[in-house]
């Protein structure tokens, strides 16, 4: 009995650290700063493909990941001085700016890396509960998601910056006035939205095929997480990857993958239908 309870909470934890570890950094500059990041795949991709040539130049694993990390969110700053600092309160013309990020990259890397590189392997280690074996660093990615989520909530609820963050993307002209730099707010936020997605490219490197196009493998989720959370995104990313991955994990155990992702997506639809201001609009209101 205890061996199919663990394996059900394994399952979750999974597709749980899935959806949040992609999520987290457009949380930050989808849901907080309003800016639909239409390369937020190629930032993932950044921190996976940093990682792996990294660990095949003799550098450890997890010191790999955090360069990569750091790499992806400098490269973010850099975006967002060069092209998304224009661009602010025009939703549409950052998506279309991000998608022609997004093509230049992808086609780039294509024929400067070519179509596939040598991947590095999932680190070794499992364990059995009953019948049944497990790979260790499946719950590894779990412990990131949760930690992730706490740091997020953190910076933006218990730092000095997190304060002039959360001012500058309600009303910057007020806090610029009050003497925020608003300009090194949007940068240092978008950076971090990067780093967090070149974060969850770093954890999945040694889990996956590296190509050019890996990036869209996570986008679905991350777009759908942060939008059934809602516009708060301190307060409804992490339920709304509890209830998505509930769902897809149920749907995938019983009926398989393609049809976990389908009702995963018929879910999102629903959710949005009922709850237009998404989980954490809900999660305001009865706070009222």
């Amino acid at each position: 009995m205890f061996a199919e309870l663990f394996s059900t909470f394994y399952q979750f934890a999974d597709v749980f650290a899935f959806l949040i570890l992609s999520a987290a950094g457009l949380a930050i500059v989808f849901g907080m700063m309003g800016v639909i990041n239409m390369a937020h795949g190629e930032f993932i991709m950044c921190g996976a493909y940093v990682t792996v040539g990294l660990v095949h130049a003799g550098v450890p694993l997890p010191l790999a990941q955090a360069c990569a990390t750091i790499a992806a969110g400098l490269i973010g700053v850099v975006v967002e001085v060069l092209i998304v600092r224009k661009l602010y309160k025009r939703p549409l013309d950052t998506l279309l700016a991000t998608w022609g990020l997004s093509l230049i990259v992808t086609q780039g890397l294509l024929i400067l890396l070519g179509s596939s590189i040598p991947g590095i392997g999932t680190p070794e280690g499992s364990f059995t509960v009953g019948p049944y074996t497990f790979s260790t660093y499946r719950l590894v990615l779990f412990a990131c998601a949760i930690g992730v989520l706490a740091a997020i909530y953190v910076i933006f609820m218990r730092t000095r910056f997190g304060v002039m963050a959360r001012a500058t993307m309600q009303n910057a002209a007020m806090a610029q006035a009050l003497g925020v730099k608003v300009g090194g707010v949007y940068a240092a936020s978008f950076g971090l939205g990067a780093a967090l997605a070149g974060l969850c490219g770093a954890l999945y490197a040694p889990t996956m095929t590296l190509i050019p196009t890996m990036g869209a493998t996570f986008v679905v989720e991350s777009f759908v997480t942060v939008v059934v959370g809602g516009a708060n995104v301190l307060l409804g990313t992490a339920p709304a990857g509890v209830l998505l991955a509930t769902v897809r994990m149920l749907l995938n155990a019983n009926y398989g993958q393609i049809i976990g992702q389908i009702g995963m997506l018929v879910a999102v639809i629903l959710i949005i239908r009922v709850l237009p201001e998404g989980i954490s609009g809900l999660l305001v209101r009865r706070g009222r």
